[in-house]
């Protein structure tokens, strides 16, 4: 069998699938613990609920194990199961109504806040994590998976479950808002 931790996710997964084996699941669950839970403590903001996240998370994986497709990455899978047990523990919490509404309806004014790349890559980090904090978290959220977690739009499309398009317009809006905000927060600059 060689020496499995140089096998790829998939391979692993396919071994795991073919013959069920602790041994399999583990080398996957230490390979995506320490992402699952930085996942959940920078949309949970709580270390304790972080922790029991993470359980449920990889409780959810490894039952289900079987329905993954690979029709895309291990990686994005884990992260997109990740992504919304986070948020639907958010929504029963009642702090946030109303998540990833349509904002499909509205395109005329998107040619209006149609914000560059560059203006979020020009703003200093320290900056940055000012404004992504006081923009709403579904913005914040498009924005992370775009920019730091460097997914595509097809990814964040499964992730979220909206249309490539509707991905794209919610990117354009949330860049609009981070910029407004962050002439708000700096103004003389």
């Amino acid at each position: 069998m060689g020496n499995i931790k140089k096998l790829t996710d998939e391979e692993i997964l396919k071994l795991y699938l073919e013959k069920p084996s602790d041994h399999y699941f583990r080398v996957l669950h230490n390979r995506y613990i320490d992402k699952v839970y930085s996942k959940a403590i920078s949309l949970l903001k709580n270390e304790a609920m972080a922790e029991d996240a993470v359980q449920e998370i990889f409780l959810k994986i490894f039952l289900n194990l079987s329905k993954f497709t690979f029709r895309s990455k291990f990686s994005t899978w884990v992260y997109s199961i990740t992504y919304n047990y986070c948020i639907d523990l958010l929504r029963k919490q009642k702090k946030y109504k109303k998540l990833f509404t349509s904002e499909v309806d509205n395109q005329a004014d998107l040619k209006e806040d149609e914000v560059n790349d560059k203006v979020l890559l020009e703003i200093e980090f320290q900056k940055l994590g000012k404004v992504l904090e006081k923009i709403p978290l579904d913005d914040k959220t498009v924005l992370m998976m775009k920019y730091k977690d460097d997914l595509g739009i097809r990814d964040i499309s499964g992730i979220i479950g909206k249309s490539e398009s509707a991905v794209k317009m919610k990117i354009k809006r949330a860049k609009a808002k981070a910029r407004k905000t962050y002439n708000k927060l700096f103004p003389n600059e």
